[in-house]
């Protein structure tokens, strides 16, 4: 009989051991959760200025954001890059609306986020096709999208409009988005961010 309760002592200490271990466990995924981002800014950057990275760096710094690259399945050179010529990639991509060139990259955790900021150089008037690529892999439906761009010249033209209307209607997009150039200070993208809410 003595030995029957010590092994039903036994038992349940370590039942109590297990529970105490599960709770630690949820507890700690509810840190893990408490700490994540719901903003997430994602940028293309193609030429080797990289004016659109430095932009994009500082706006997640400006958000406490997460910061994703779009990068191309396959680099585009600055041959690749020449508006001016009618046979360069891109020329021949932003010609094509139903082009989608390759991304190499996901983001895995997309659902975490509730606000993304989308920015890219401005090509022909609107956003590079690589951006319909990036927002076509998720179901954006309810989240929040603020296109932003560098230019060479050109403002937003209908790019946000156009990405809304081919790759992402069901976001609730802020419209017209900005042009950033140059290398905007942290604090003048704080005012732009607030004057959006």
């Amino acid at each position: 009989m003595k030995k029957l309760l010590s092994i039903l002592a036994l038992a349940l200490m370590l039942g109590a051991c297990q529970n105490t271990t599960k709770n630690t466990a949820n507890s700690d995924d509810a840190t893990a959760d408490a700490g994540k981002k719901t903003t997430l800014v994602a940028y293309f950057s193609a030429s080797e200025v990289r004016a659109t990275e430095r932009v994009a760096k500082t706006l997640a710094e400006a958000t406490d954001a997460d910061l994703f690259e779009i990068v191309p399945a396959m680099a585009y050179t600055t041959e690749d890059l020449d508006w001016k010529d009618e046979q360069s990639r891109s020329t021949i991509e932003m010609k094509d609306s139903t082009a989608r060139p390759e991304v190499v990259n996901k983001v895995e955790n997309m659902d975490q986020y509730d606000t993304i900021y989308v920015g890219f150089p401005i090509w022909w008037y609107t956003a590079p096709r690589i951006i319909n690529t990036f927002l076509e892999q998720y179901d954006l439906t309810g989240k929040t999208i603020i296109p932003f761009a560098t230019s060479g010249g050109s403002d937003m033209g209908k790019s946000g409009e156009d990405l809304k209307k081919a790759s992402a209607p069901n976001a609730n997009w802020i419209l017209p988005g900005k042009v950033l150039n140059g290398n905007p200070p942290v604090d003048s993208l704080k005012v732009w961010v607030e004057s959006l809410k």
